[in-house]
């Protein structure tokens, strides 16, 4: 996924991106919050995985198979769709609405661990809790992000986060993963060099 171009780029005024994570470093913070998890869910006992499309949901599937890895446990792993819970439906070209796959067990009194890329205004996230109490009811709820970029709209944080990005409104933040673009990158786009 590319930067966005500036409206008018100028030879002094190019848009500025900046790789943020690379290929590795991606990895290593996907081990680390799948450690964290293990750590905070006393081994991810009653944990379900819950990701958010488009990232999320291959983020949730990276998570579960690093526990396994570290720690034998299955972690049963689900897809959230919240096309038809977003409060900007009407601002914006509606978007195809996905499916909600929950896993064989379900979600009701498990700890359910939502996945997204990037935290922003926490809007999205609010759309996830309004869809998860129409699938279901969790004994608890969790949020893992892989970049947390702050300007939060809504009082809402991650239990989870790979990396914090401080960024101006300005800007955004692009993830790439090898599941759904073909590498895996995350880069702070925006501004001016």
């Amino acid at each position: 996924m590319a930067c966005p171009p500036a409206a008018h780029p100028s030879p002094e005024r190019q848009p500025s991106v900046k790789v943020i994570l690379a290929s590795a470093d991606v990895q290593r913070v996907v081990d680390r919050i799948a450690h964290q998890i293990l750590e905070k869910t006393q081994g991810a006992a009653d944990t379900v995985l819950l990701g958010i499309p488009t990232r999320g949901a291959p983020l949730a599937r990276r998570l579960a198979a690093r526990i396994s890895t570290f720690e034998d446990v299955d972690v049963p792993v689900g897809v959230l769709d919240i096309t038809l819970y977003r409060d900007d439906l009407r601002r914006h070209a509606t978007r195809a609405v996905g499916p909600t796959q929950l896993p064989p067990g379900g979600i009701d009194g498990k700890r359910v661990v939502l996945v997204d890329d990037v935290l922003f205004s926490g809007r999205t996230v609010r759309a996830a809790l309004d869809a998860l109490n129409d699938v279901g009811r969790p004994a608890s709820v969790q949020l893992a992000v892989l970049v947390d970029r702050g300007h939060r709209e809504l009082p809402i944080r991650a239990d989870y986060v790979g990396k914090n990005i401080p960024t101006a409104l300005a800007e955004s933040v692009k993830v790439t993963l090898v599941e759904t673009d073909g590498a895996d990158e995350v880069r702070l786009c925006g501004g001016t060099r």
